[in-house]
C-alpha cells in the first residue's frame, strides 16, 4: 500500500518535461515583455531629448534674434572703424547662415568687463564627433565684444545635432514681402533697417524612420527695426 502511494505521489519524466517547457515559455514571455518595455522607454526618452533640444534651440534663436540691432552712427572713415554692427542673412539653399549684432549677451561672471552687446551667428557645420561622420549640426558663434568684423571671431558651440536643413526668411517692414536674404552692410539693400520678423525652419532626421525628416518652425519678432541714431531718431 505504501509503495502505491509513493508511486502515485511522484511525477513521470514526461510530466517534468512538460512543466519545464511551460515554465520556459512563461519566462520567455515575461522577459520579452520587459525587453519591449525597456525599448519603448528608451525610444520615448530619445524622442523627449530630441524635442527638448529642438525647443531650446528655437527658443534661444527667437530670443537672440528678437534683440538684434544695428547702429546708424558709424565713423565715415573705414580705417578708423573699430566697432561695426550688422545684420547679414545669406541664402545657401537648405544651409542658410545669419550673422548679426545683438543686445542678448548674458554675463555669467560677476563684475565681468562685458556689456549686453555681442556678435552672433547661426549656420550649418559638419559634426565634429568622429562617431557621427557625415552628419551636420546647427552651430552658434558668439563674440561678447563687437569689433570691426561682425562675421568672425568668438567661440562656436553646437545647438542641435543631426540637422538636415536650416532655412531663414526675412519680412521687410516696408514692402511686407518675405525675402531670402538681408544685408545691412550694402548701401543698395537695407542699410539702416532690420526685418520686422525672421521665419526659422529647422529640418532634422527622423530617428524612427530612415530616410524621413521632421521640420520645426517658428518666427522671431525683432523689436528694434530701424538703426539706432542717438542724435536724432527719425527712421
Amino acid at each position: 500500500m505504501n509503495r502505491r502511494r509513493r508511486s502515485r505521489a511522484g511525477i513521470t519524466l514526461i510530466e517534468a518535461m512538460i512543466a519545464i517547457t511551460i515554465l520556459t515559455m512563461v519566462t520567455t514571455l515575461v522577459w520579452g515583455g520587459f525587453s519591449q518595455t525597456a525599448r519603448n522607454k528608451a525610444r520615448v526618452e530619445a524622442d523627449l531629448d530630441r524635442m527638448q533640444e529642438v525647443r531650446v534651440t528655437l527658443n534661444r534663436m527667437v530670443r537672440e534674434l528678437g534683440q538684434a540691432y544695428i547702429s546708424a552712427q558709424q565713423n565715415p572713415d573705414a580705417a578708423l572703424q573699430t566697432v561695426k554692427t550688422a545684420f547679414v542673412g545669406v541664402d545657401h539653399g537648405d544651409r542658410d547662415r545669419i550673422d548679426f549684432t545683438s543686445f542678448s549677451h548674458r554675463r555669467l561672471q560677476r563684475n565681468a568687463h562685458e556689456s549686453d552687446q555681442n556678435e552672433l551667428s547661426y549656420f550649418i557645420a559638419s559634426d565634429p564627433d568622429p562617431d557621427h561622420h557625415g552628419q551636420r549640426v546647427l552651430a552658434r558663434r558668439e563674440q561678447n565684444r563687437i569689433d570691426d568684423d561682425p562675421r568672425h571671431g568668438g567661440h562656436v558651440q553646437i545647438l542641435a545635432h543631426d540637422v538636415v536643413g536650416f532655412d531663414l526668411q526675412y519680412l521687410d517692414p516696408e514692402s511686407g514681402e518675405w525675402l531670402r536674404t538681408w544685408d545691412t552692410t550694402q548701401g543698395a539693400m537695407q542699410p539702416n533697417r532690420l526685418p520686422s520678423q525672421v521665419k526659422i525652419l529647422l529640418t532634422m532626421r527622423d530617428p524612427r524612420h530612415h530616410g524621413r525628416t521632421l521640420t520645426y518652425g517658428t518666427r522671431a519678432e525683432i523689436r528694434l527695426v530701424w538703426g539706432l541714431n542717438h542724435a536724432t531718431y527719425n527712421p
